[in-house]
């Protein structure tokens, strides 16, 4: 069977009937992940009041009580299955034993931010990135190919890491971006809404550039790669032969053909977003999901990790099948197969 998105009326499924039949997929393959994940967090050592089982002060009975209290002296799958019927019938993620409030309006809150990140790099890669491989492709071997081939070498070599810490000197040094955070200060004390956002801009520059650094050297190398091979295909050759300008075929043949790729590397980019923006959170103080849920795994506050693991799953199946619908979109001829 395959999926057809471009002639509405064939018989096969629909767009629609894609969407719907992946999600029914997720579903099972989401409760799966939630399972092995309590699986490995009851599994390894220590818990929530591992860390206060070292004070004289705090007695035994108490731990006990709380730990009933909290739900940890059951059986993991026992937790596993209240934690999972709430999320299913109710939508109630638990709440955090650290901060003490529902963990849906805890990463709600802190999933805001790091999208904001993820989607300002994500800009910067692909409308850099992308043109840089065209235009590295289309000259290949001169100055405008070794510049763009440098820049994507040096973006593959540089660890995020010293990348990001790198940016924070730099940041220091010269007193041009924030060094950390999100926002200034005296954010709220602002009295206009354009001034607030600008605050935040200010604060997201250097952010979304170190995060965004790899994927522009990824996707750089990559159109490069694909536009040269279709270059150099017969159709190319046969379009210029009736009389097309080099331009246009490019545009009308090549670059439809060297996208597609791209396009499903958008599926893995995405699921990326999240974790992804994980370190680059921590060194340069943005206040996202990333630090959250590395906070949340050192104290074990099991609700909080399972919710975020869940997420990025869930934005995983949700990248592919962008990138399917993307595909079909871009590309008349192709079929997506299906069960």
């Amino acid at each position: 069977m395959y999926f057809n998105f471009i002639d509405p009326t064939n018989q096969n499924p629909t767009v629609i009937k894609l969407i719907i039949h992946r999600l029914l997929q997720a579903i099972p393959l989401l409760i799966a992940i939630s399972l092995v994940t309590f699986f490995l967090l009851f599994h390894s050592p220590g818990d929530f009041l591992a860390s206060l089982a070292f004070d004289p002060k705090i007695s035994k009975e108490f731990l006990e009580a709380e730990r009933a209290r909290l739900g940890l002296d059951q059986p993991w799958y026992i937790v596993w299955f209240h934690w999972i019927t709430g999320v299913i019938t109710a939508g109630d993620f638990g709440h955090s034993f650290s901060y003490r409030m529902p963990v849906a309006s805890l990463i709600g809150a802190r999933l805001y931010n790091t999208f904001l990140l993820a989607l300002c790099s994500s800009v910067i890669a692909w409308f850099i990135g992308v043109p840089f491989g065209m235009i590295a492709a289309m000259k290949q071997d001169k100055w405008p190919d070794r510049i763009a081939s440098a820049i994507a070498f040096l973006g593959l070599s540089i660890p995020a890491v010293l990348l990001a810490l790198f940016a924070v000197y730099f940041a220091a040094i010269t007193g041009w971006f924030p060094t950390g955070g999100m926002t200034d200060p005296h954010h709220y004390a602002m009295t206009g809404v354009w001034q607030k956002m600008l605050d935040i801009i200010h604060h997201l520059i250097m952010p979304s550039i170190v995060l965004g650094v790899g994927g522009l050297a990824i996707y750089t190398r990559q159109m490069r790669s694909n536009l040269l091979e279709t270059l150099r295909s017969d159709y190319m050759r046969t379009a210029m032969a009736k009389g097309l300008s080099y331009g246009s075929a490019v545009r009308g043949h090549a670059l439809r053909n060297a996208i597609n790729p791209m396009i499903t590397l958008f599926g893995f980019a995405f699921s990326e977003l999240l974790s992804g923006a994980f370190l680059v959170e921590n060194v340069m103080d943005w206040p996202g999901l990333g630090r959250t849920t590395i906070e949340a795994y050192t104290s074990k506050d099991m609700f909080v990790v399972a919710t975020s693991v869940l997420l990025a799953a869930a934005m995983l199946i949700i990248g592919n099948l962008i990138a399917d619908i993307l595909l079909g979109i871009n590309d008349p001829r192709i079929r997506q197969n299906g069960a």
